[in-house]
This record gives C-alpha cells, structure tokens and sequence, in this order.
C-alpha cells in the first residue's frame, strides 16, 4: 500500500491556505459590487500587454495636404485685407462725395437767396443813379449791409460798358452798328448781371455794337 505523500506548501501556483478541492475564482471585473474601481491587476497588465498608440490613419496629413492649408489660409487672409482696403477706399471716396455735394448744396442755397434780392440792389441802384442815397440817410445804410453783405460771400458784379460782349454772361438786348468796333463789344448796361464764384446768378442786359457790315 503505497504510502501519502506530505502536502508541499512551497509549490508554485498552490495557495497554502486553499483547499485543493476548492476551484479557484478569479474576478476580473474592474468595478467591484459596492461600485468602487479597482486597481488594475499585474497579472491581467502583462496579460493584456503594454499600451500601444495607435496614429488614426485618417487624420494623419501629409506635408503635401500642411501646404495646400497653409497656401489657403494665406489666400484667405489676403482676401479680407484686399475687401478691407477696398472698403476703406469706398467709404474715403464716399466721405468726398458727401462733403462736395454738402458744399454744392450749400453754395446752392446761398445763390437762390442772394438771386431773390437782386430786385432790391437794383432798385438801390436806380435811386442811387438818380440822388436819392443821401450819406447817412437809413435807406442808404441798407443800400451799404446789402452790398456788404454781397461781397462777403464773394458777388461780383458783371457788365461794363466798353468791354468784349460774352453771350455766356452777357444777353444782348439792343444790337447797333458802329465804325468804332471791331469785334461786338457793350455799348450800355441796362440791368447789370451778378455772379457768385463759377455759378451766374443773372446775366447782364446790355446794349451792343457791332461792326458795320
């Protein structure tokens, strides 16, 4: 009868405590039941092997693809600052057009209130020619603010008798012949005309002479 041999307590892999009739229960779970993580295993990590990192072949560029993004990026941005600079040139160009047609405007204005008292001057005109603009009488110190107030903002009077006749400020009312003149020339004012810079305000009627045919 062969004879039991003493238990080993220093066997590899045997659990001295551990029944050998007892199978032995490995729980891998990561969470344990009361919810806790668990510390890894060393045995699963050396299982499992090293982490490894893995380059998603998908989003990996290549040189090729960086220099197309970059050539684009540098289209882009000179894109914008071309529409930048353009739209600073049109809003510059848009600040001159209004301040010109502001001043246009303005001159405009300027030129139809002067235009309407024009009747006045020339009625101040005819009693001055006739003696009635006595120095220091009240309708003489009105005659004074008008014209005054026509040279401030740069009126000038146009017609004189003796100069070169201009259709382009003058109108002929009356047309003479005469031996003395070469070329049509104003014989008389009879209305003069006024002008405010390049703007007429009325022409002159004038009297004319012309060369004998």
């Amino acid at each position: 009868m062969a004879s039991k041999q003493p238990k080993d307590e220093n066997t590899p892999g045997k659990d001295p405590d551990q029944d050998p009739a007892e199978p032995k229960i490995t729980d891998k779970r990561r969470v344990d039941p009361q919810g806790e993580t668990r510390a890894p295993d060393d045995d699963l990590i050396e299982a499992e092997g090293p982490d490894v990192e893995v380059a998603d072949a998908d989003t990996a560029l290549s040189d090729e693809d960086l220099a197309l993004l970059a050539g684009a990026e540098r289209d882009l941005v000179a894109e914008y600052r071309d529409r930048a600079a353009r739209a600073e040139a049109e809003l510059k160009n848009f600040r001159t057009r209004v301040e010109r047609d502001r001043a246009a405007n303005r001159e405009l204005v300027i030129a139809e209130v002067l235009r309407t008292l024009l009747p006045a001057i020339d009625d101040l005109d005819r009693a001055d020619a006739h003696g009635d603009l006595v120095e220091g009488s009240p309708l003489t110190l009105v005659a004074q603010k008008l014209r005054a107030g026509f040279e401030r903002y740069g009126v000038v009077k146009i017609g004189e008798k003796g100069e070169s006749f201009d259709p382009k400020i003058h109108e002929a009312i009356v047309q003479v012949y005469s031996a003395e003149v070469t070329s049509p020339t104003i014989a008389d004012v009879i209305e003069p005309g006024y002008a405010l810079g390049e703007r007429l305000l009325r022409p002159a009627k004038v009297a004319v002479s012309v060369p004998e045919p």
